[in-house]
C-alpha cells in the first residue's frame, strides 16, 4: 500500500512539471518589467506601466533584474501646461540675453573708446545748440518787427480799431510767431536733455565693457607669447 501511495505521488509530480514546461513554452517571454514603490510604501512589477505609479519613476528591468531604463512620472494636463509656460519664460529669458550681447557689441563697435563716445554726444548737441542759435535769431528779428509795429500803432493808441486791418494783421502774426518761436525753443530744451540723457545711460553701458575690454587686451597678448 506504501509503494503505491508514492507511486501515485510521482505520477503527480510528473504531470505537473510537464504542465509547467508546457506553460513556459506557449506564454511569449516578457520584454521587460516595470517595477515601483506606489505612494502607500507597497512594491509593485508589472509587464506594462503601472497605473498606481503614473504620478513618480518606474524603474524598466531587464529579466535579468537590471535597470534598463527609468520611465518618468506622467505629467497632468496642469503639470504639461506649467512646464510648457516654464519653457516659454526660459526661451523669453534666452533671447533677451542673446538681444543685450548684440547690443553691447553694437555699441562697443560705435563706441570703442570714451573719447569717441565724448565726441559723438558734443556733435549731437553742437547741432541742437545751432538750432537754436537759429531760433534766438529769429525771435530778436520778431523783436524788432513788433517795436516797428508798435511805432505805427502810436497813431491809432487812441483809437485802436481805426488801425489799418493790414496792419493790425501784421501785429497778429508777429505775436503768433513769437509764441511759436517760444514753444519751439523750450522743445530744444527737451532735446538737450533728451540727448544727454541719451549718452548718459550708454555711458552707465559702456563703462564695464570698456573695463572688461581692458584686462582681456594683456590676457590676449600674453596667450599669443
Amino acid at each position: 500500500m506504501r509503494v503505491g501511495q508514492w507511486r501515485l505521488r510521482g505520477l503527480v509530480l510528473a504531470l505537473a512539471l510537464a504542465d509547467s514546461h508546457v506553460l513556459a513554452q506557449t506564454e511569449p517571454s516578457a520584454s521587460g518589467i516595470y517595477s515601483c514603490t506606489d505612494a502607500r510604501g507597497r512594491k509593485l512589477t508589472s509587464d506594462r506601466p503601472i497605473a498606481e505609479c503614473l504620478d513618480r519613476e518606474q524603474k524598466l528591468l531587464n529579466p535579468s533584474g537590471t535597470v534598463r531604463a527609468r520611465v518618468g512620472p506622467t505629467q497632468t494636463a496642469q503639470e504639461r501646461a506649467d512646464a510648457e509656460a516654464r519653457e516659454k519664460a526660459e526661451s523669453e529669458t534666452r533671447a533677451l540675453l542673446l538681444e543685450e550681447k548684440r547690443r553691447e557689441r553694437a555699441l562697443l563697435i560705435r563706441y570703442p573708446s570714451r573719447k569717441v563716445h565724448d565726441k559723438e554726444r558734443a556733435e549731437a548737441l553742437a547741432q541742437v545748440a545751432a538750432v537754436v542759435q537759429t531760433a534766438n535769431q529769429r525771435v530778436e528779428e520778431l523783436k524788432r518787427d513788433r517795436v516797428k509795429l508798435d511805432t505805427e500803432m502810436e497813431f491809432y493808441k487812441k483809437d485802436p480799431s481805426r488801425a489799418p486791418p493790414a496792419l493790425r494783421r501784421q501785429m497778429e502774426d508777429v505775436a503768433q510767431s513769437m509764441a511759436g518761436q517760444r514753444r519751439f525753443l523750450a522743445e530744444q530744451e527737451g532735446e538737450i536733455r533728451r540727448v544727454n540723457a541719451r549718452f548718459d545711460e550708454e555711458l552707465e553701458r559702456l563703462d564695464p565693457l570698456w573695463m572688461a575690454q581692458a584686462r582681456a587686451r594683456p590676457a590676449a597678448a600674453n596667450a599669443k607669447k
